[in-house]
């Protein structure tokens, strides 16, 4: 449990990041953001494989590459050989579907929750196979996990093969109950995809224990690691089921001293292990900052999150949306439908009052287009710089903007 703490002040020095100090940053979410500490052990990295590439990423980078994945399976409760290092969780979803083979007329479940990418993903394979996408609608507000459970096993039939179902949503910013989702699935016969690209860093995992037959995160979001470090966890049992993105040598290597899986996605071609070798340290690093480690700083983010939260939905004279269990390091408040000429506008979706937010208030927080235009949701993320003024301040530029509408 947290301790009293002053969530006024930033719970760390806010110069171990390099963000711009004139922008008021809300958006951890979005794409994180690495500590200099981080980016300069992983410039180390960098340095050391351009001294002798050759005997770096062919005689020493799959050694490497076994301890960071081992540091990695330590923290989010799995074994080393059931992980492997993805860019990003998109591109684990996408390894997963397009691994898989599906008939005309199977069905594959996902939220309406789900993040675009992923979606997108999703429809392409169904589209590809003539299998039949069914979106449960989980309502937004609600009052229990029961509402969430009951809607997703309402949507399961015997055609069911897969459900895409997200550990923390990034539209909306709910913490799903993901054991209990994956656990009645899988009593119904139906394969789990989670969508964990938010939940490393946030939330305490314990995949072993999980038991999803997939299960993809983001390292670069709240574990604070470099871009493109990210994982694919897959459960021992789906593993030969599971190709790479990238066919490359692992397809015939003759090697029996490990899985086909590691072989294969130890190596895709050349690249730039640096970020995810540096995963290890940003583990490290942001779990040096608070005395109580990792949970201390899930624990703290959480109540910077519920307590802004509840100063945004005072200021805009609404209901809290959803009950604080269901709240991790982020959280998203309704805002008033837009207005017909002020709808999200490419390539991001993003409505013009978050850029009315950035450029006159010097805020960087996301606008959701949620379930759909010109419907929208407000995300805030709470991250050890942020502190509990700065969502004051966000308030009071909703209230002044909003009476202007």
């Amino acid at each position: 449990m947290l301790k009293s703490v002053d969530l006024d002040r930033p719970a760390a020095d806010p110069h171990h990041w390099l963000l711009d100090p004139e922008i008021l940053f809300l958006n951890h979410g979005a794409f994180g953001a690495c500590p200099r500490p981080v980016l300069e052990f992983q410039n180390e990295w960098r340095h050391r494989l351009e001294r002798q590439p050759l005997q770096f990423l062919a005689r020493e980078l799959e050694q490497e590459l076994d301890g960071a994945r081992a540091a990695l399976a330590r923290f989010v409760g799995a074994e080393a050989d059931d992980l492997v290092f993805v860019p990003n969780a998109t591109s684990g979803v996408n390894t997963v579907l397009r691994s898989l083979s599906f008939q005309p007329g199977d069905e594959l479940l996902v939220t309406d929750h789900e993040y675009n990418a992923c979606r997108n993903a999703l429809n392409f394979v169904a589209e590809r196979s003539a299998a039949r996408v069914v979106v449960v609608k989980i309502p937004l507000p609600f009052s229990d996990e029961n509402e969430i459970i009951g809607a997703i096993l309402d949507g399961v039939t015997a055609r069911t093969k897969l459900a895409l179902l997200d550990h923390v949503t990034s539209p909306t910013g709910l913490v799903l109950p993901v054991a209990r989702m994956v656990g009645e699935l899988r009593a119904r016969g139906v394969d789990t995809l989670v969508d964990g690209a938010h939940a490393p860093g946030m939330v305490a995992l314990d995949l072993n224990r999980l038991g999803a037959a997939y299960y993809t995160g983001n390292c670069h979001k709240w574990l604070c690691a470099p871009k493109g470090a990210a994982f694919l966890h897959v459960r021992r049992d789906r593993q030969k089921l599971i190709r790479p993105l990238v066919i490359s040598h692992g397809a015939n290597s003759p090697r029996r001293d490990r899985s086909r899986f590691l072989i294969e996605f130890g190596w895709q071609g050349t690249f730039d292990p640096s970020a995810v070798l540096s995963v290890p340290e940003a583990i490290r690093f942001l779990g040096s900052l608070l005395p109580g480690g990792w949970p201390e700083i899930q624990a703290r983010n959480r109540a910077l999150a519920l307590a802004a939260r509840k100063i945004l939905c005072d200021a805009l004279k609404i209901a809290e949306p959803c009950p604080p269990e269901f709240i991790g390091a982020l959280a998203a408040v309704p805002l008033p439908d837009a207005a017909e000429d002020a709808l999200p506008r490419l390539p991001f979706n993003e409505y013009p009052f978050q850029e009315t937010l950035r450029e006159k208030y010097r805020i960087e927080v996301p606008i959701m287009a949620w379930p759909a235009p010109p419907r929208r949701l407000l995300r805030i993320s709470a991250q050890l710089y942020n502190s509990l003024p700065q969502f004051r301040q966000l308030a009071a530029a909703l209230t002044a903007e909003l009476r202007q509408d």
